[in-house]
């Protein structure tokens, strides 16, 4: 893996999340186990911020931007459901007649009766 990710010219691994991964893996592999547990992993690795650690700052704009777009999806499905909806009641109708003429022409069949959503 190291190979997969490291930069032929520099000899370093640029993706900080693989380099996280990587030196973590063989920290593990020269750290002595007692009793199934790794022993002398005491620090943090960069990737993982104390939980106290303040988040990242995010531009407004950029989250305003974001909402708004998940808006616009939220609408367009609504959308989308409500024509689905409506097409299914429109062919309602035609079905339960098609059901009535069949067990009219077909009177001496038994046909289950299938109650209307």
């Amino acid at each position: 893996m190291r190979r997969a990710y490291t930069n032929k010219k520099t000899s370093h691994i640029d993706d900080g999340h693989v380099r996280d991964v990587v030196d973590l893996v063989q920290t593990q592999v020269s750290v002595p186990k007692k009793k199934g547990r790794l022993v002398g992993l005491g620090r943090r690795t960069r990737s993982v911020p104390p939980s106290s650690a303040q988040p990242p700052f995010v531009d407004p704009e950029v989250l305003t931007a974001q909402l708004k777009d998940k808006d616009d999806h939220i609408s367009l499905l609504e959308t989308q459901m409500a024509a689905q909806q409506a097409g299914y009641e429109a062919q309602r109708r035609p079905n339960h007649q098609m059901m009535e003429m069949m067990q009219r022409i077909y009177s001496s069949e038994v046909f289950p009766d299938v109650p209307d959503p």
